[in-house]
């Protein structure tokens, strides 16, 4: 048996043998009756060490062990009152002796210790309302107990006709409290440090007392002889069960308070009260009792009545905020958190509520380019202009419609005035001709509108309005279209495309062709820009101009690039081995602005070049202008791909935003002039106009990128005249159909040797 189990066996044998050894003496009288004041010195003893034990071999939380050492205070209190007791009894023999005042002291102190220890244990309430509620509900609790207690135990030994000394009365009495105010704490104990069947075994030490006034009044004669031997050695016992208990006890949920308990004391309060009124008790001198009793219960009623309204005010509370809480979770479900307008679900359930009557017009606006702005100036600015633009859009829709946002930057109205969607899509229009939000942006979109009959299913009508405006995007943007019988057939198209590519990347239906990239002072091929192109199995060469948006819208330019990339590296590798370092010292595949979004992109690009073993120095990243323009997510990237030596070349050059600022930001190394400024720009220079704004142009490029000292590429050569003029600007590379078209891989190869046979004659 381990040793905590020893002392709870030792409490339990010292009870057993209390009970056994009065029995003997109530059959006998064989023997001195102070032996009854062995029994509780003892099991008390046990009890202390039990505790004490607890204390050095669980170390419980804080609480914890504040509630077990002021309980084995108030255990080593008691025990050793109740040893000055007993010698009390041996020095009085053979009478019974009366409590010292000594021993009266020590156990009075030992009861408020563990009424101390009760008192303290933590109940997690939070907030001065729970807290009040609580203390209304054990004083009720505490009253029914104490009613009870009173007149079934203190009442009768005060009107017994030999009564108690003080000092048992008083210890009687704090039996009588610790046991009202335990029982009515532990009820509310959510568990926690302490075990709750722990703290109930404590709190049950203290009905002991409540039994022996019952013991004093049905036999006054050896109620004190059989207490000591019978019933005060429980205490004890239930004390060492308690520290047993909290031993094994197990962390669990919080528990739930006893809500019944009040109306269990209101019960309670009502048994002294009808003893008093139908039972045997006369009243004269016991008028005191009968009040005090029924003014318990009257008080104790009060009480459950403050009670009820708490409980009821608190439910009508708790109703009004579940329903406030039901309709903001009702509203949340359909209504969009950004801007406030309803969601997809809601307007599809008014769309269906409209169909099922009279027919429905729906007018879906996009924005046009609402990702730029995303990406140049954040997402906190785009979701600002999302809420400038909800707000213009619900002071042009005016009456004569519901808008909602289905997604992103996608809005929808429905109609509500028959044949009004012109006059809406109209002010919807001029509403964004001027900047709006916070940081005045001037925006554009597009819409389109589509009318069902009554019947017919929201599907079909949200399906003819964006392929309406889908149309609308494709005829320039910033204008709204009508949906006419046809128009979803494009929109089909490209979705059927889009779900081509990705089987085409399994497939491996994507191949690169190589257009060279040639010095302008002796036609040698310095280097190569890689395209890529799709042979369609069914379809044939699909031109790069209808899959690369649909990658892009996709989301599937990331694997594809991802693809370009290392099969370039690869090729050009492979290139630098067979002809030597000297052949290629550009290897430039194209790269998308969905890629610099990647986080794995720089990853990437440090992967294909460790597997190729390509240079860093020999790839050369083509960008345009609008890809480079996307933030400071995006500059990041650069820098860090930059930073690797990977070189960036910026392509399109002069078609876009393109400034100093931009080449100063923009760690570029390769200006590509735009095949724009290259065409005509060998017509005389007196003869045209245009030429003239062209050769401006083109000067203007070499010259800022000498000043910067970056390379120059002319894009776009097609005849000599061209390659002459842009030498004689100060171009020495350029690349073209002139210079050379996209071949494959073997084709360039060829090129590769013959240029190698030529160098050698």
């Amino acid at each position: 048996m381990t040793r905590p189990g020893r002392h709870a066996a030792v409490t339990g044998a010292t009870a057993l043998l209390g009970v056994l050894w009065f029995a003997g003496w109530s059959i006998t009288r064989i023997g001195p009756a102070t032996v009854c004041y062995v029994f509780m010195p003892v099991g008390l003893l046990a009890a202390g060490l039990a505790l004490r034990a607890l204390r050095r071999d669980v170390r419980p939380a804080p609480a914890g062990r504040r509630f077990w050492l002021l309980l084995e205070t108030a255990g080593w209190l008691m025990a050793a009152g109740y040893a000055w007791l007993g010698l009390a009894g041996v020095a009085a023999y053979p009478a019974m002796p009366a409590m010292p005042v000594g021993a009266s002291v020590l156990i009075g102190l030992g009861q408020l210790a563990a009424m101390a220890a009760v008192a303290t244990v933590p109940l997690g309430v939070t907030g001065w309302a729970q807290r009040g509620r609580q203390w209304l509900d054990r004083a009720i609790a505490f009253l029914g107990c104490a009613a009870v207690l009173w007149h079934f135990g203190i009442f009768p030994m005060l009107t017994l006709s030999h009564p108690w000394s003080p000092g048992v009365l008083a210890t009687v009495l704090g039996g009588f409290l610790f046991a009202a105010g335990a029982v009515t704490k532990v009820s509310y104990l959510p568990g926690g440090p302490l075990d709750r069947l722990a703290v109930r075994l404590v709190a049950g030490t203290g009905l002991v007392a409540a039994a022996f006034a019952v013991l004093a009044v049905l036999r006054p004669g050896d109620a004190a002889i059989s207490a000591q031997s019978v019933l005060l050695p429980i205490v004890p016992l239930l004390i060492a069960l308690a520290a047993l208990r909290q031993r094994h006890a197990t962390a669990g949920p919080p528990a739930r308070a006893d809500s019944w308990l009040p109306y269990l004391a209101m019960v309670a309060a009502d048994v002294p009260l009808a003893h008093v009124l139908f039972g045997t008790t006369t009243l004269g001198d016991g008028i005191h009792e009968v009040r005090i009793v029924a003014g318990v219960a009257a008080l104790v009623a009060t009480l459950v009545s403050v009670r009820q309204w708490v409980v009821n005010r608190d439910n009508t509370r708790l109703l009004r905020e579940r329903e406030a809480s039901e309709a903001r979770l009702q509203y949340e479900a359909t209504h969009d958190a950004l801007t406030g307008l309803g969601n997809r679900a809601l307007f599809r359930e008014r769309l269906n509520a409209a169909l099922a009557t009279t027919g429905a017009t729906v007018l879906l606006v996009d924005l046009d380019d609402f990702n730029t702005v995303n990406d140049s100036l954040g997402h906190d600015v785009g979701d600002e202009l999302l809420v400038a633009f909800a707000d213009t859009l619900r002071r042009a829709i005016g009456d004569d419609g519901v808008p909602a946002r289905l997604a992103g930057d996608e809005f929808a109205v429905l109609i509500t005035t028959p044949g009004g969607d012109a006059a809406v899509a109209e002010r919807i229009m001029t509403a964004i001709a001027v900047p709006i939000s916070a940081h005045r942006l001037l925006v554009q979109a597009s819409a389109g509108s589509a009318t069902a009959p009554a019947g017919a299913r929201a599907s079909q009508v949200l399906r003819d309005a964006d392929a309406a405006m889908h149309t609308a995007k494709q005829r320039g943007k910033a204008n709204w279209v009508r949906y006419a019988a046809g128009m979803e057939k494009p929109a089909q198209a490209a979705a059927q495309l889009g779900g081509d590519l990705r089987r085409a990347l399994d497939a491996g239906e994507f191949s690169l062709v190589y257009q060279p990239i040639v010095s302008l002072v002796d036609g040698r091929t310095i280097g190569v820009e890689a395209l890529v192109r799709w042979n369609h199995p069914e379809r044939g060469m699909v031109s790069p101009a209808d899959f690369i948006p649909a990658a892009e819208r996709t989301g599937l330019i990331v694997p594809l690039g991802r693809w370009v990339l290392r099969e370039t590296c690869r090729q050009a590798a492979a290139w630098i081995a067979e002809f030597g370092p000297d052949v290629l010292w550009k290897a430039a595949p194209n790269v998308s602005v969905r890629q610099l979004h990647d986080p794995d992109f720089v990853a990437d690009v440090r992967a294909a070049l460790a597997d190729s073993g390509l240079p860093a120095d020999r790839l050369v990243l083509e960008l345009t202008e609008s890809a480079v323009l996307r933030g400071h997510q995006v500059l990041k990237v650069l820098h860090e791909l930059h930073d690797m030596g990977v070189r960036l070349a910026l392509d399109d050059f002069g078609t876009g935003e393109s400034s100093l600022s931009l080449l100063r930001a923009f760690p570029a190394a390769v200006v590509k002039l735009d095949k724009s400024f290259v065409d005509n720009i060998e017509l005389d220079e007196e003869g045209s106009a245009a030429a003239n704004a062209r050769q401006a142009v083109a000067r203007a490029v070499v010259q800022l990128a000498d000043a910067l000292g970056l390379d120059t590429v002319a894009e776009g050569i097609e005849n000599q005249e061209q390659a002459d003029r842009l030498r004689k600007l100060g171009y020495t590379v350029g690349q073209g159909y002139f210079l050379g078209r996209p071949v494959d891989a073997a084709a360039f190869t060829a090129r590769l040797v013959a240029q190698r046979k030529l160098t050698a004659a």
